[in-house]
């Protein structure tokens, strides 16, 4: 009668980490040109950078209140004590909305939600966290505490060819993608608040690197952390990334490499090179 964690295809967790950690992940939905599927089952990284590249229109949508309920139901009938289901932030997506009405549908004592405001593996992170929780037991208002706590801890920067596509989405301002475009510069964003925020502006893509894993060590103290490296297309910088990171953070349990799925790929476009952190 375990509590069984839920969360959504952003947290991009890598390949077989969600069954492993029994973490259940009802995925977003992507339409691509006129074709519409699952993110990370029917449309993964090299069908969106292969559309991006070709200007094609990629938008994203959150899964239905229903799509929620049902997997909300399966679980309680398949033996589930409760649910806690953690998704991104409310500033950048409806998915939270559409799991509270879920929940509500559901029933309130049954299933909780966690909005984990951030995405990525600082979603990956928190869900994963309150998976292990729940695997020793906690209470369901433990698990989702779990949650909660381990989210609020990571740190998530992240580096882009362009603002152009964060623009489109409506994720940032026209008047900052605008100054990123004209002054030709690498723009490094954070998440804050559970928002997407402009951090620096740095000239060159070697140094926006350099500083991803500046802000990293920063962010990660003297003691042990664990951390993340996003990229969508760019599997070189991505490995060099998680390089030099392990060797400036020898207390690290180790970096998880993760190409971005459709849903947050098409908001930062291909070229994207992230690092969450997550002090121990």
């Amino acid at each position: 009668m375990a509590v069984v964690v839920v969360t959504d295809s952003t947290a991009h967790l890598p390949e077989g980490f969600a069954a492993r950690h029994s973490v259940r992940v009802v995925p977003l939905h992507v339409v691509m040109d006129d074709r519409t599927g699952l993110d990370g089952i029917d449309i993964g990284p090299t069908q969106l950078a292969a559309a991006l590249s070709q200007r094609l229109v990629v938008t994203t949508s959150r899964p239905s209140p229903h799509e929620f309920a049902t997997a909300y139901r399966e679980e309680l009938e398949a033996g589930a004590s409760a649910v806690v289901s953690v998704h991104l932030s409310r500033h950048l997506s409806g998915t939270w909305d559409s799991a509270r009405l879920a929940a509500e549908e559901v029933g309130a004592d049954k299933v909780r939600v966690v909005d984990a405001r951030t995405t990525g593996m600082g979603l990956g992170f928190a869900a994963l966290r309150a998976a292990a929780a729940a695997v020793d037991g906690a209470k369901a208002l433990d698990v989702e505490a779990e949650a909660v706590t381990t989210a609020a801890r990571t740190k998530t920067y992240f580096m882009v060819e362009t603002l152009e596509y964060l623009r489109r989405g409506g994720r940032i301002g026209a008047a900052a993608a605008l100054v990123g475009t004209a002054l030709a510069v690498k723009p490094v964003l954070h998440v804050a608040d559970g928002r997407i925020m402009p951090l620096e502006k740095v000239r060159t893509t070697g140094r926006a690197l350099a500083r991803l894993v500046d802000l990293a060590v920063d962010s990660a103290g003297s003691g042990p952390v664990s951390i993340a490296v996003h990229h969508l297309a760019a599997p070189e910088r991505a490995a060099e990334l998680a390089t030099r990171l392990e060797e400036r953070l020898p207390r690290s349990s180790g970096c998880v490499v993760s190409e971005l799925g459709a849903v947050i790929g098409a908001h930062t476009g291909p070229g994207v090179l992230g690092v969450v952190v997550l002090p121990d």
